[in-house]
């Protein structure tokens, strides 16, 4: 399957919306997609497949220090690459690290971000809700800190 990967635009966040919306049970407010745009540390990528959105990431980095927002997948798309995809090209922002939080019973996704190269450096006890659920938090090294 092909995969483009384009930077968003603020033009972009009721597709965001939707693809927030089809992927989680707590799902971002359109007032907080759009407040993460106005961020100046802030990106945001989609992934499209035949045209179609398929997914997206956001990212916010600053000082060296990358967090990752989200990254979602609408079902249809899953287990194709788009989130890999979507993670790769995050992981092209000029930093030293990459952190993200990740639901403990998510094993897609940890399994994921394992391959790319994340390790497990803590967690944080109820940190999701609906259904309420610790957060592995995990962290790629991507230049050694000098």
């Amino acid at each position: 399957m092909n995969i483009d990967i384009k930077a968003a635009l603020s033009d972009d966040v009721n597709t965001i919306l939707k693809i927030e919306n089809a992927c989680f049970s707590n799902p971002w407010s359109e007032g907080s997609i759009r407040e993460s745009f106005e961020n100046p540390d802030s990106r945001f990528y989609l992934a499209f497949c035949e045209g179609e959105p398929a997914g997206y990431l956001g990212v916010q980095v600053f000082s060296g220090e990358g967090n990752m927002l989200n990254v979602a997948t609408l079902p249809e798309f899953r287990r194709q690459g788009v989130a890999k995809a979507l993670i790769n090209k995050a992981l092209e922002n000029e930093m030293e690290f990459l952190t993200l939080e990740v639901r403990e019973s998510n094993e897609a996704a940890i399994a994921l971000y394992t391959s790319l190269g994340f390790v497990k450096v803590g967690a944080r006890p109820d940190y999701y809700s609906n259904p309420t659920e610790t957060a592995i938090l995990m962290t790629k090294t991507i230049k050694e800190i000098k």
